[in-house]
C-alpha cells in the first residue's frame, strides 16, 4: 500500500477557513447551538456539553445563507491553548462556531480526500506531529489557517481510505453507543433524584455542614518549579479539573503524574477508590467519583465516607447543587474557597431513603462504570491499529468488522 500514496498540500484539496465572527450580544436563551472550541473538544469526546450557548435562528439563516454553515463530513479543528489540534468530525447536525478558536475545512475534492480518514489522520502520531510542528506562540499555542493549508499529506488510493475509516468508524460508533447509554443512564438517576428528593418534603430529614457528614480533604500541588515531583508517564495519577471534564461519571485516568516521594514530602492527600470529588476553583462544580487511588490539585475537594452507599446520592447532589448560592463575589470562581465547600449544606436524608436510592440507582452507575472501561480498552485498540492501517503494516482487507 505505501509504494501507491500520492502526496498533496492539504489546502489543494480541501477549504480551509474560519467561521464568521459572533459577539457575546448575538447569544440568546435558545435557538441554534453555538461552540466554542471547548465544546467541540467535548463533543469530540462524546461528553455532554457543560455550557450552551446559543444564537437566534434568524441570525444563523442569514449567515448560512451568506457564507455557510458546518455541513456533515466538515472537520473542526481547535486552534488555541493547550488542547488545540483535536479534531472533530461534523455529524448530521446543526450549530454554528466561534472564529479564531477553531479551524475549519469542507469542500473536500471527494475524488481524492475522504474526510473521515483525513479525521483519523490527524488523530494519529503523524497527523498530531504535523499540526505540532505548525504551533505558534510560547503562552499560548495556537495553529493558524495558513499552516494547516500548507500540510502535505500523503495519501492511498480513495478505496483504501475508505475501508480504514470503515474499520475506526466501526469502533467509534460502539465507544459513541456506550456513551449514549451512559448519558441516559446518568439522566435516569438524576430524574430519579429529583422525583424522590427535590421538593419532597421529609421531616425526618436534616441539614447539616457537609464536613459534618464527609471526611473532606483538599488536594495539593507540589512546586511546579521543582519538576522532578512531575510525569506525564507514570507514577500515582494526579487529577485536575481538565481531567474531570473530559473524564465522564468515573475518573481513571490523569494526564500528569506526581513521584511517590512527594506524596510525602508534601502531604498531598491520596483520594480512596470510589470517592465522589468535586472542582471548587476556576470550574466550579464538575463531579466524579474516582476509579482507583489517586491524588488531585488544590482546586477539587474529596468527599470520603465509609457509607459508600451515599455516594449515589452524593453525586446527583452535587450534580444539582446551586453553587452561585456559595460566592459572596460576582465571580463564583474566584469566591469559593476550600472552606466554604467544607460548610456547604447538605440535606442528608434518612437511612431507609439513602438505602433505597442505592439499591435503585446502583446497578446504573455500574453499568456506567463497565461501559467506560469497555471505551478505554476500544480506543486504545483503534489507537493501535490507526498507524499501522495508515502505514500498510497492517492490510485492512483482513480486518473483520464485527456489526453485531
Amino acid at each position: 500500500m505505501t509504494s501507491d500514496l500520492k502526496e498533496y498540500k492539504l489546502g489543494n484539496i480541501c477549504e480551509i477557513l474560519s467561521s464568521k465572527r459572533i459577539f457575546a450580544a448575538d447569544y440568546v436563551s435558545e435557538g441554534i447551538p453555538f461552540y466554542r472550541s471547548k465544546e467541540i473538544i467535548q463533543k469530540s469526546l462524546g461528553r455532554e456539553i457543560d455550557e450552551k450557548l446559543y444564537i437566534s435562528t434568524d441570525k444563523f439563516d442569514l449567515i448560512k445563507k451568506h457564507y455557510g454553515a458546518p455541513t456533515e463530513g466538515d472537520i473542526l479543528i481547535s486552534a488555541v491553548g493547550e488542547r488545540s489540534g483535536i479534531p472533530y468530525l461534523v455529524q448530521n447536525e446543526t450549530f454554528y462556531f466561534k472564529d479564531g478558536n477553531l479551524i475549519w475545512l469542507r469542500n473536500f475534492d471527494k475524488s481524492i480526500i475522504d474526510s473521515h480518514y483525513l479525521c483519523y489522520w490527524f488523530k494519529s502520531m503523524i497527523g498530531q506531529s504535523s499540526l505540532n510542528n505548525l504551533m505558534i506562540g510560547s503562552a499560548q499555542r495556537a495553529l493558524t489557517i495558513i499552516g494547516i493549508k500548507g500540510i502535505s499529506i500523503k495519501l492511498p488510493s480513495l478505496e483504501i481510505q475508505q475501508k480504514i475509516a470503515k474499520v475506526l468508524s466501526a469502533i467509534d460508533d460502539k465507544i459513541e453507543l456506550n456513551n449514549s447509554i451512559n448519558n441516559n443512564l446518568e439522566q435516569q438517576s438524576m430524574a430519579l433524584f429529583k422525583n424522590k428528593f427535590v421538593g419532597i418534603k421529609n421531616d425526618d430529614r436534616t441539614m447539616c455542614k457537609a464536613e459534618e457528614y464527609f471526611d473532606i480533604s483538599i488536594g495539593k500541588t507540589p512546586p511546579r518549579k521543582e519538576p522532578e515531583w512531575f510525569s506525564d508517564i507514570d507514577g500515582i495519577k494526579w487529577i485536575s479539573i481538565s481531567d474531570m471534564g473530559n473524564c465522564g461519571m468515573y475518573i481513571s485516568n490523569s494526564s500528569e503524574y506526581l513521584n511517590p516521594v512527594a506524596i510525602d514530602k508534601f502531604n498531598v492527600k491520596i483520594v480512596p477508590d470510589n470517592t465522589v470529588i468535586l472542582s471548587f476553583k476556576l470550574t466550579v462544580g464538575r463531579v466524579a467519583i474516582t476509579d482507583g487511588e489517586m491524588a488531585t490539585n488544590e482546586a477539587i475537594a474529596h468527599f470520603k465516607t465509609d457509607n459508600k452507599n451515599v455516594n449515589e446520592y452524593l453525586y446527583c447532589y452535587l450534580k444539582r447543587f446551586n453553587y452561585q448560592t456559595m460566592g459572596s463575589t460576582s465571580s463564583i470562581a474566584t469566591a469559593v474557597n476550600s472552606k466554604i465547600i467544607k460548610a456547604m449544606p447538605f440535606v442528608v436524608p434518612t437511612e431507609d431513603e439513602i438505602n433505597e436510592f442505592h439499591t435503585v440507582t446502583e446497578p446504573m452507575f455500574k453499568q456506567i462504570k463497565l461501559n467506560q472501561i469497555e471505551n478505554v480498552r476500544l480506543i486504545e485498540l483503534r489507537d493501535t491499529l490507526l498507524p499501522k492501517l495508515m502505514s500498510g503494516e497492517i492490510d485492512v482487507d483482513k480486518i473483520i468488522i464485527n456489526q453485531a
